[in-house]
């Protein structure tokens, strides 16, 4: 078995890839991280795990590498990490009522042969209607300014939503494990 690594520096993807038992090792790629003129959520988010998984593979010749990116898509919007309280507010206040699409790019990257499979797994989350103080505590308690969308689906931000819908809820948080498993087995590498 070809001995695999985590293209990231996520303590969340790192936490969910350890759900499979196999032994990984992570690294931080260094990529530019930009949307190009014209690309839609899909391509960019596709694009950006194949570069971060390839971005390593010279380092790590005889690899399997994972790499993964994540958007959140409002409307036709592109909403990304939050950074501060007052972007995170004024995400959250414009998702309220609304669906909320988490586009999960996933590549698996064999470094000894360059062969890599892509994919991109969606899932939505469909919100309640939020008001200021219930945002305010959240935020506060929370403090999810580092997610996409400006909550942690594996914590508080649960409670912020009125159903979710997609193939695998794992992509919600960053590194969706079923399509992960299917690519894995293709590289003969079963878990358990």
């Amino acid at each position: 078995m070809l001995p695999l690594l985590l293209a990231s520096s996520s303590v969340y993807r790192r936490e969910l890839l350890a759900r499979l038992r196999l032994p990984f090792i992570c690294a931080s790629p260094d990529i530019d991280e930009s949307h190009h003129q014209g690309e839609s959520a899909v391509e960019l988010v596709k694009r950006l795990a194949e570069q971060k998984a390839r971005a390593l593979a010279e380092r790590h010749p005889d690899h399997l590498i994972i790499g993964s990116d994540q958007v959140a898509v409002l409307g036709e919007r592109i909403i990304g990490k939050p950074h501060t309280f007052e972007k995170a507010r004024e995400q959250l206040l414009a998702a309220s009522g609304a669906s909320v699409t988490f586009l999960t790019g996933l590549a698996l990257l064999n470094s000894q042969t360059d062969t890599c499979q892509v994919d991109c797994v969606p899932f939505t989350v469909h919100m309640r209607p939020l008001d200021a103080a219930t945002i305010e505590r959240y935020l506060r308690a929370e403090q999810p300014y580092d997610c996409a969308g400006s909550f942690k689906a594996e914590g508080l931000g649960v409670t912020l939503f009125q159903r979710t819908e997609g193939p695998d809820a794992t992509s919600l948080v960053g590194l969706p494990l079923i399509r992960l498993v299917d690519m894995l087995l293709i590289e003969g590498i079963q878990a358990p």
